[in-house]
């Protein structure tokens, strides 16, 4: 740990493990929280980007989840690791700011879903690919595809997927945390997967090699 003495004697601040840039970010120090900034703060912002698409959005985002580290950063007790913690209070700024904001209005959920014929079947033929999109999001070639099919989603429903998918809440939790009912979470969650499936079935169907994609 840092010697409570002299701190121009300590290691440069890109050089600190992080139990020492945790001692110093308790002290008040104005270069750990920079350095707090420098090493976490793209990630943060990157997180925060998943629900709010618009650079400004996520800008103001950013600012209030760094804002509330810096007030709680002396109750951190270390149960989970730095970047996790960070994590969870850039998803917390990012919902609390699609709270605060005024509503814009969405897209249709309908213009992604699947549409079917009179007699049952599906107009458009499924892309022949064998792993599910939540699969499919671990593979490095096809996470971009993933994740421009996630931002088309109507924002109601692509946080809802966000949350319990990607981050994964629980229903209850991801409920809580939206202040909506469990038979609504559950029912924009099945509708998103749908949605997304969709969406990932028409690209890998563009792609014209869907089974080399995959592999």
């Amino acid at each position: 740990m840092i010697d409570d003495g002299s701190l121009t004697e300590r290691k440069p601040a890109a050089d600190l493990s992080e139990a020492d840039l945790l001692a110093l970010l308790r002290a008040g120090d104005d270069e750990a929280f920079e350095e707090l900034i420098r090493r976490h703060g793209p990630q943060m912002l990157a997180v925060i980007r998943r629900y709010l698409p618009e650079e400004s959005d996520a800008q103001d985002a950013l600012q209030e989840a760094l804002l509330s580290v810096f007030k709680a950063i002396e109750r951190f007790q270390g149960d989970s690791s730095l970047a996790t913690w960070l994590h969870r209070i850039a998803v917390n700024a990012a919902l609390m700011r699609l709270r605060t904001r005024r509503r814009r209005p969405e897209k249709p959920i309908e213009d992604l879903l699947p549409h079917f014929s009179d007699d049952g079947h599906r107009t458009e033929p499924r892309a022949d690919w064998s792993v599910r999109p939540d699969d499919a999001a671990q593979n490095a070639e096809l996470r971009g595809i993933v994740r421009t099919a996630i931002d088309e989603l109507p924002e109601s429903y692509r946080t809802i997927l966000l949350l319990r998918d990607i981050e994964e809440r629980s229903t209850e939790e991801v409920a809580d945390l939206l202040e909506l009912s469990l038979a609504n979470v559950k029912t924009r969650l099945h509708r998103a997967r749908q949605a997304l499936r969709e969406l990932l079935d028409r690209r890998l169907g563009e792609s014209g090699r869907p089974g080399e994609m995959m592999r």
